[in-house]
């Protein structure tokens, strides 16, 4: 009597493979959609914040005001910002950092854009 078929052993292997290579692939998928969401979360932060910043160079506001807070509607989600004003070595000059967070006492930071503002109306250089 030569059978043709699978044993119970062989099935039983079969299925074990498929679920662990059924489970690799679920968590990498879980993973990739995890970091589009991240990568998605990111640029519109970053949007925000070079907008603030865009903002404050056609202002010409000097000095920038600083600890300014805010929020604005980008992609269906509100986005709260925060600006830092640092001076610098050269008193013509100022750093503003722009903090943008998911919730209005920035715990949830995402990210943040920094750049350097000149005085519009510089002091004249004495000769």
């Amino acid at each position: 009597m030569n059978e043709k078929g699978l044993t119970l052993l062989e099935v039983m292997v079969a299925l074990f493979i498929f679920a662990l290579t059924a489970t690799s692939i679920m968590k990498a998928t879980g993973e990739h959609i995890r970091g589009i969401s991240t990568l998605e979360e990111m640029t519109m932060a970053t949007w925000v914040a070079n907008n603030e910043l865009n903002n404050l160079l056609t202002e010409r506001q000097w000095p920038p005001e600083n600890n300014l807070k805010g929020s604005v509607e980008l992609g269906g989600r509100t986005w709260h910002y925060q600006h830092l004003v640092t001076e610098t070595q050269d008193k013509e000059f100022r750093q503003v950092e722009v903090i943008v967070a998911q919730d209005d006492k920035m715990e949830s930071v995402v990210t943040s854009v920094k750049t350097y503002l000149s005085n519009p109306n510089p002091a004249p250089v004495a000769l």
